[in-house]
């Protein structure tokens, strides 16, 4: 009997992406097309542009995919879609077309959370077992999660104001660094000393899992008003180095949490697209081995967005016997724990 086989769709932010996986963790295909070129004059990512995008490559995308991957749609056993959280126009183009193929092809449509295809990417690369402990950070996001199971989830500590991409973007983007900013502040911290600047480390030395980077950015802005000629890599490097500080900090905490709630945990996930960056990774990474821990994350790869996790989340919940009507609607907010009290104001992502 053969694998199961599931086609994901990507279209939450300004990458279209699709992937297709089966359930022995082979990647069939897993195409992306930036959107970089389009957004860099605006420095972030313009909703407007980044759907017309979508529509304009996603079908070229899906028979590029199918074609690499040499598949017909009778090999398909499911269609799987992030239906939320993201930017809504996005969103809907992805959600639309899983839903017209698979309606086309009777086939489960699964409508999957963009967060929970981040949470079990590293089960497609490594043997992530259930439960373990979850660091979530992205563009959009920054969350400390249990992850029980398929489906279930304990948000622990989220940012009570930006998420930690943002403010690497928003950093690079006062130093001149280049669109998108991430990899670039990261390129620029190599040749930066990060003790030759002061920046505070939100939040750190407090009780509790959550987090907070608008001050740092401010604080970086005002380092950059008052110090014209200070170096662009000392700046960057003593930012990233802050970041690092307070991640550290807020995951020791959430690991204790975690322990009292789920004893048997025995590895920490790195996902997002932030968990690309190798300098975080390292210093995650001497966390967890302090705590017993093994740190899982995927390669840096999977991540970015992109289909591929898509697919995956969209064949762990096949296995789990969840799937979607053709009516189910997309979200601009899918907090991945329902239960977990309120954002403290409307301009955090759930």
């Amino acid at each position: 009997m053969r694998a199961p086989i599931v086609l994901g769709i990507e279209t939450s932010c300004d990458e279209t992406a699709v992937g297709i996986v089966d359930a022995e963790r082979r990647i069939h295909a897993n195409l992306i097309s930036s959107q970089v070129d389009e957004h860099r004059p605006y420095g972030g990512v313009v909703p407007e542009i980044a759907a017309r995008a979508h529509v304009s490559r996603l079908d070229r995308l899906i028979a590029r995919a199918m074609a690499e991957a040499r598949l017909g749609w009778a090999s398909l056993d499911a269609i799987a879609a992030t239906a939320g959280p993201g930017l809504i126009g996005g969103v809907l183009v992805g959600l639309t077309t899983a839903k017209a193929i698979a309606a086309a092809r009777d086939l489960p449509l699964i409508a999957v959370n963009h967060l929970e295809g981040h949470a079990l990417s590293a089960r497609l690369t490594e043997d992530a077992r259930f439960p373990y402990l979850l660091l979530l950070v992205s563009g959009g996001h920054c969350q400390l999660l249990i992850v029980a199971g398929v489906g279930r989830y304990r948000r622990l500590g989220t940012t009570i104001d930006d998420a930690v991409g943002e403010a690497f973007d928003k950093t690079a983007l006062l130093l001149g660094l280049g669109y998108p900013g991430g990899p670039a502040l990261e390129r620029a911290a190599e040749a930066g000393d990060d003790a030759a600047v002061q920046l505070p480390r939100p939040m750190r030395g407090r009780p509790g899992a959550d987090f907070s980077f608008s001050g740092l950015k401010t604080a970086v802005r005002h380092l950059i008003e008052n110090n014209p000629a200070a170096s662009a890599a000392d700046i960057a490097a003593g930012f990233q180095a802050a970041v690092a500080d307070v991640l550290v900090d807020r995951t020791r905490n959430a690991i204790e949490m975690a322990r009292a709630q789920a004893p048997q945990i025995a590895a920490l996930v790195l996902a997002g697209g932030v968990a690309a960056n190798g300098y975080l990774r390292r210093r995650l990474g001497a966390l967890a081995e302090s705590q017993g821990l093994r740190l899982l994350a995927p390669p840096p790869a999977l991540c970015t967005d992109n289909g591929a996790m898509i697919a995956w989340a969209g064949l762990e919940r096949l296995a789990a016997g969840l799937t979607d009507p053709l009516d189910v609607a997309a979200r601009a907010r899918w907090p991945l724990d329902p239960e977990a009290k309120p954002l403290p104001f409307a301009g955090v992502k759930a």
